[in-house]
């Protein structure tokens, strides 16, 4: 069995805080009695699109931490570059009804470990590896 300790970890905490990102939406729609759509409320249409840019960073930041953990094992360096993607990803959702130091400090959390990750999922990727064995016999039946 192969076990990825960070990205059960990464995965967990981003269920987590989508989760608190989906109850943002929820608690301002009763409070609003807002059905559908984004209704008048300006708050509304920004913690929907807070949710929206979690959703939109957070699967390929994963599955990256996924392939490097499977490609290299878990290191200190992997779950300190899941640790600030998450943190950025949850200040960038406080920073975008709250300060805006927040959401600045949120992106450069989120950009930062993604390049970093994506720039060492391509050196990984371009080095060379030995030739596969062969699996199937192939030969006359007998």
């Amino acid at each position: 069995m192969i076990f990825l300790p960070v990205t059960l970890s990464a995965a967990g905490a981003a269920a987590l805080l989508n989760f608190w990102l989906g109850a943002r939406i929820i608690r301002i729609r009763l409070s609003n009695k807002i059905l559908h759509g984004e209704g008048a409320q300006g708050e509304l249409t920004t913690r929907m699109r807070a949710h929206l840019n979690f959703t939109e960073y957070a699967p390929l930041t994963l599955i990256l931490i996924a392939l490097i953990e499977l490609a290299t094992g878990s290191s200190i360096y992997l779950w300190g570059l899941a640790a600030a993607f998450l943190l950025g990803r949850a200040l960038h959702a406080i920073g975008m009804v709250g300060p805006i130091w927040a959401r600045q400090a949120g992106m450069l959390l989120t950009f930062v470990p993604m390049l970093l990750l994506a720039s060492y999922a391509i050196y990984l990727g371009a080095q060379p590896q030995p030739a596969p064995t062969a699996v199937f016999k192939i030969g006359p039946k007998g």
